[in-house]
Formats: structure tokens, sequence, C-alpha cells
């Protein structure tokens, strides 16, 4: 058979939070328009965000138990042992039945069992990493992998074999683009006259940046300004209620380039997804990293940002004493918001998902 005739096979692993999904979807989404003659197949969990967005986006799922490590010492990592045989079992059939050629891995523990059970049946492995430090199950799977996607330069000296690392830059979706800002506008039904906070606490939400909003919310609504509020979903009952004509208050961002359209100012997490999105599209930020994260790898991305008068930086203990301050300082500083949007795109590298999704196929053909 010609290798035209091929229908190659691809299973992506990832998930837990947008910021391992995102990626997978932007290579996938990407490898769509460059072989057309393909089969995908999602492999995650099924109470996390992707059981929801990957069929809600066509395609195929399956889901495994694995979960993560819990920083307490609770039942659920008691647990953690049989659930991992599990998911290796549970993966090692997923990829029987489906015979990926090629399985790319986007670091969540998701990807461990998925990837492991696609390369014992002779799939070829590629990694993205997101993050200035890689997570462990990435460096776990360093030694299976053909290639790895790196989103930052910094990360190439972790991994033992630099001959497979490429910084490609962190793919972000194909839909990613800024609107006419009055199209946004009328979308969230605000008012154009007046500068837009946007807080997005990432895909769960965050407890600690909700509160400082929350305790904050008539000092920050006393600048004239109005604010777009995604809570997360485990977080929105607690605050809708503060929902009013100058402060919208979200469960989670449907449209995320039309809320980028409204932003004059973001305070955000600072996940590699996000840094990715707002690099290519310029947006003024105001990163608080998680401290509730592997490695610390938030602040260690936020702050190479910082470092480079790319963006700004509080702490999460700082946020509720210095959310009022900043927000002061930065909104109405046409000039420092100007910076910030030119030193932040200089991060962009908007032709990642192309780069991965052609060495993909390149890996692919050769299996």
């Amino acid at each position: 058979m010609n290798k035209e005739q091929v229908t190659y096979r691809y299973l992506l692993a990832g998930g837990g939070t947008g910021g391992h999904l995102y990626p997978a979807i932007a290579v996938a989404q990407k490898l769509q328009t460059v072989q057309p003659n393909l089969e995908l197949l999602f492999v995650g969990t099924k109470n996390k965000i992707e059981s929801r967005v990957v069929p809600e986006m066509g395609y195929n799922f399956k889901s495994i138990w694995i979960s993560g490590i819990s920083r307490k010492l609770t039942l659920k990592n008691l647990l953690l042992p049989v659930k991992l045989l599990v998911s290796m079992l549970q993966s090692l059939w997923i990829n029987i039945k489906f015979k990926p050629h090629v399985a790319i891995g986007t670091g969540a523990y998701v990807s461990g069992p998925a990837l492991w059970g696609a390369s014992i049946l002779g799939a070829r492995i590629v990694l993205l990493e997101q993050n200035s430090y890689p997570g462990l199950t990435n460096r776990l799977l360093e030694k299976k992998a053909e290639k790895i996607f790196v989103s930052f330069e910094e990360s190439k000296k972790y991994f033992r074999d630099p001959s497979k690392v490429v910084n490609s830059g962190n793919p972000i979706r194909m839909d990613m683009k800024l609107h006419e800002r009055e199209q946004a506008i009328q979308y969230f039904g605000l008012d154009i006259t007046k500068r837009t906070l946007v807080i997005i606490g990432g895909s769960l939400g965050a407890g600690s940046i909700n509160e400082a909003v929350a305790k904050n919310l008539d000092e920050l609504k006393s600048l004239g300004i109005q604010i777009l509020w995604q809570t997360g979903e485990i977080y929105y009952e607690k605050y809708r209620k503060y929902d009013d004509d100058k402060a919208k208050v979200l469960k989670y961002f449907d449209n995320i380039s039309l809320t980028y359209s409204v932003t004059n100012l973001l305070i955000a997490r600072a996940g590699a997804t996000t840094i990715a999105e707002i690099a290519t599209l310029g947006i003024p930020t105001i990163f608080v990293p998680s401290p509730n994260v592997a490695e610390d790898h938030q602040f260690k991305n936020a702050k190479l940002l910082f470092d480079s008068k790319s963006a700004e930086l509080i702490k999460d203990s700082e946020i509720e004493s210095n959310i009022v301050d900043i927000v002061r300082k930065l909104i109405f500083d046409d000039e420092k918001l100007n910076e910030l949007k030119i030193n932040i795109k200089k991060f962009a590298k908007p032709d990642a998902a192309d780069l991965i999704a052609k060495k993909v196929i390149q890996i692919a053909s050769f299996t």
C-alpha cells in the first residue's frame, strides 16, 4: 500500500486542566488541516474538563481511571497504586483497539499510562512540555520519546538528551484571535466607554483570587472600571451574588477569544497555555501564580516574564492586599499597558502548532 493511502492514527493524551488539554486540541486541529486522512483519539479522565470539551469539539474520547496526587494524606492517595494499575490496563486495551502510529502527551498525569500503553504496541511517542520546569510525567517518559517540544528555552537543560528537544513554543487553538472590541463588548453586555478588568482563575477557578476580588470588589468598582470575572465551576455558586452591571460574574468563559478582545488588563494564573495565548494576542497581564502546582512551575513561568518587563507579578499570598493598588496603577496607564503588550508579544510563537503537527506527521510516516 502506498504511503498516501495509509490512514494514520494519532492518540492524544492530556487533560485535568485546560492548560494540559488545549495544546493537544491545537495540535489535533492543525493535524486535520495538514493531513486530512487521519484518525484522532483523545484519552483523559471522565470527571475533568476534557470529558466535556473534547466530545463537544467532535473528537473521539476514551477515559481512564487515573487521578493526580493530592498534597495531603487522603484515601485518594492510598488508592493511587490501584488506579495506576487499572489505568495501565485500560490504556493497553485502548491502544490495542486503536493502534496509534504516534501518541502525543501533554504532560498531565493521564499521559503516563496512555503513552506507556502506546509505546508497548510500538507507537512513536511525542511529548509537549508547556512549563519552564518540566513536569514529572514528561521527565519519566523522556526515554520513550522520539521528540519533545518545549515552550521555554530554559526547559531544555532539564532533559537528559537535548537532541530530542525542540523549542517550538506552546501551540494555541486555531480560533485564538482578537475580535472587534465593539462586537466583544456587545457579546458580554458591557459598557464600551469603560475600561475592562478581566479575571481568569484557570479552567478550575482559583479560590484565593476569587476571595481577593470579592473582598475588594467595591473598591475596584470605585475606580470607574467594569469587571469580567470568571470564578470557575466549583466557586460559581458562592460568588454569583456579586453579579451586577459593573461586575459580570461567569462560571466559565466559553469564548476566550471574545474575552481577550474586551480586556484592557487581565489578572490570571500563570499557566503555560494562558501565557501562550496572551503572548500571541498581546494582553497586558498581572500574573498571580498558583502555589498549588508541581515544582512551583507557575511562579517560574511568571518570573521569566516579569523580569523581562512583559507582565506584572503578584504572589498568591499578597493578592488580597495588593489587588486594588496594582489595578489602580495600571489600568489607566496607557504607556505602561502598551509596554506590556509589546514585550509579551516577543514570547509569541504562533506557528507552534504547525511546526509540531508537521513533525508528528513526518514521524508517523516512518512507522
